[in-house]
């Protein structure tokens, strides 16, 4: 009997026997907390039709095509008791042949995943999968941990945002969950926004600033460090998307490296002071736009020295981000992504 099959009937480990999805699965592939749906059901009557012999709910592809709905229709900003009455009211298809499942045009039931004999209706999706999220929110081919992830924002869902992106680190790892999970998800966020006319903005903040969270939260406490041993981080002046600059400083934690992180926009002058107080071994500029790349600042302060006299050190400087597309400085490395600019400060550190 093949993997497929052992999921259509319930072998799944931690699944009620007799096939069906729990609450906890259900939750994963809505990206809701489960107390979301527990409170759907209770309140609103968006329970599962059916029940084990004990206490376990068991949740039909039926049932999950319901709250899929719910999903779709509280993402466009209807409250959850209006869009629950819509819900209900609707004429919710029970199982059909799969002839005629084919036939059934995607509206009918948004989100709602086509079946076919080699994948039964409660078997989940792949690991990746073509995805979109409720309110036409486009992400392309990517982890399906970023349809959940765009769903809870989309809604402004707090409590269910920071349980999924903190679930994406933890299974990840910090760099795969950026790369692969949070990124593509915040871009999709931000082409929702410039295509509808500023209508997402409050998404685009309201997602960025949890992840920024969940970034601080999991990053383990700042390591002693010492002069020639740390690195400083900072936007160059008139830059305030610190977003990526705070994922290399939570991997940099996260790998016992120490890390002096300054954020958005520092004035030249603060730089310069910072770089001279603290005699690091790297300094890291993010730009994203190539109106506030400077050439002149990156070199300047690569140029300058610390240390007593007869033992003078430079700081290796990494222009970092894509303002710097075009305005390569010499000498200076440019990394073009976040593992390769963590494997460039973990070499020069270690020197």
């Amino acid at each position: 009997m093949g993997a497929h099959e052992r999921d259509s009937e319930g072998g799944r480990e931690g699944a009620p026997p007799g096939g069906g999805l729990t609450t906890g699965e259900v939750a994963r592939r809505l990206g809701v907390a489960p107390t979301t749906v527990r409170t759907w059901d209770r309140r609103y009557g968006l329970g599962p039709a059916a029940h084990t012999g004990g206490r376990h709910r068991r949740w039909t592809p039926t049932d999950v095509a319901r709250l899929e709905r719910m999903c779709a229709l509280t993402a466009t900003g209807i409250p959850p008791a209006e869009a629950a009455r819509t819900v209900l009211g609707e004429a919710t298809p029970r199982a059909a042949p799969a002839g005629r499942a084919a036939q059934a045009p995607p509206e009918a039931t948004p989100g709602r995943r086509t079946t076919d004999a080699s994948r039964p209706p409660s078997q989940p999706p792949p690991a990746r999968a073509r995805s979109r999220a409720g309110s036409g929110l486009r992400l392309g081919d990517v982890r399906q941990e970023c349809k959940g992830i765009a769903r809870a924002a989309l809604r402004l869902d707090a409590a269910a945002l920071d349980e999924l992106l903190e679930a994406a680190i933890v299974e990840h790892g910090l760099v795969a969950a950026w790369t692969e999970v949070i990124m593509p998800t915040l871009q999709a966020v931000g082409r929702k926004w410039e295509s509808s006319g500023e209508k997402y903005v409050e998404v685009e903040h309201f997602l960025s600033w949890h992840v920024s969270g969940a970034l601080r939260r999991g990053a383990p406490p700042a390591a002693s460090d010492g002069p020639g041993a740390t690195t400083v981080l900072a936007c160059v002046p008139g830059e305030n998307h610190t977003l990526p600059l705070e994922v290399l400083a939570a991997a940099l934690a996260e790998r016992g490296l120490p890390v002096r992180m300054f954020g958005a926009a520092l004035p030249v002058e603060s730089l310069v002071t910072a770089v001279r107080r603290t005699g690091p071994a790297a300094v890291g500029l993010w730009a994203q736009s190539r109106t506030t790349a400077s050439r002149p600042l990156a070199q300047h302060v690569a140029a300058m020295e610390w240390g007593v006299r007869g033992a003078r050190r430079k700081p290796v400087v990494l222009t970092i981000g894509p303002g710097w597309t075009g305005r390569t400085v010499a000498g200076l490395p440019r990394p073009t992504g976040l593992a390769e600019a963590l494997a460039l400060l973990e070499s020069v550190v270690s020197r």
